[in-house]
Parts: structure tokens; C-alpha cells; sequence
């Protein structure tokens, strides 16, 4: 089985396709950085839709999420946007913990696993 990476980097792949899973990297709000929970979920799920298009799927497929927030507080902030976004009756398996991000202007990270055809 072929493996595919999207959008390369020396240390991480955004997007990487081993059969029929994508698998994504943690996403942070590449566009909102130091910007509100709300406008960093925004962000990161922008990101997601665009990556999971890139990779030959949606949102609809997804079949596990996992959310890092950096401060367990905003657990009901960034669920507004992440219950607005998540397609109805395709809501995936998740986890959400608080956790130290890798730099005090991300708030928030998701990462994805998703199925396609």
C-alpha cells in the first residue's frame, strides 16, 4: 500500500495518506496566532477542511479527533465553534485534554484521522 504526504516539511508532514486513512498533523492557527479560542478553532478547522479536501476527503469521514487546549477553561469556547462545524450525525470518536502547547500564542491544537473512498 502507497503512502502520500502532503505538504512536506523537514519535520512533519500536514497530511499523510497510508491507504484509505489521512492521517494530520496537530493543527494550530497558523492565521490567528495570539487571537481568542473562538478565532483559533476558527482557524485550525479552516485549515482541517482544506487539508482533508487536499487529501481526497471531509469532514464527514473524520473517525478521530484529538484537541489540546492550553487551558482546560476554554473547554466550552471552543466547543461553540467545533459543535457548529462538525457535521450533523458524523461527529467522531474524540479526546480533549489540557495541555502545554508548544509556543504561549497557540492555544489550541486538533489533530485528525479521517477515512476516504
Amino acid at each position: 500500500m502507497s503512502i502520500k504526504r502532503h505538504q512536506v516539511a523537514t519535520r512533519m508532514s500536514q497530511a499523510v495518506v497510508h491507504g484509505n486513512t489521512v492521517y494530520l498533523a496537530g493543527q494550530v492557527a497558523q492565521n490567528a496566532p495570539g487571537a481568542s479560542v473562538t478565532e483559533q478553532t476558527q482557524d485550525i478547522v479552516a485549515r482541517i477542511d482544506a487539508l482533508l479536501n487536499e487529501a481526497g476527503t471531509d469532514k464527514t469521514r473524520i473517525l478521530s479527533a484529538t484537541i489540546w487546549l492550553a487551558d482546560i477553561a476554554s473547554f466550552d469556547e471552543m466547543n461553540r465553534v467545533w459543535d457548529a462545524w462538525v457535521s450533523e450525525g458524523n461527529a467522531p470518536a474524540r479526546a480533549c485534554v489540557e495541555a502545554k502547547l508548544a509556543a504561549p500564542k497557540y492555544t489550541v491544537e486538533i489533530g485528525i484521522i479521517a477515512a476516504r473512498d
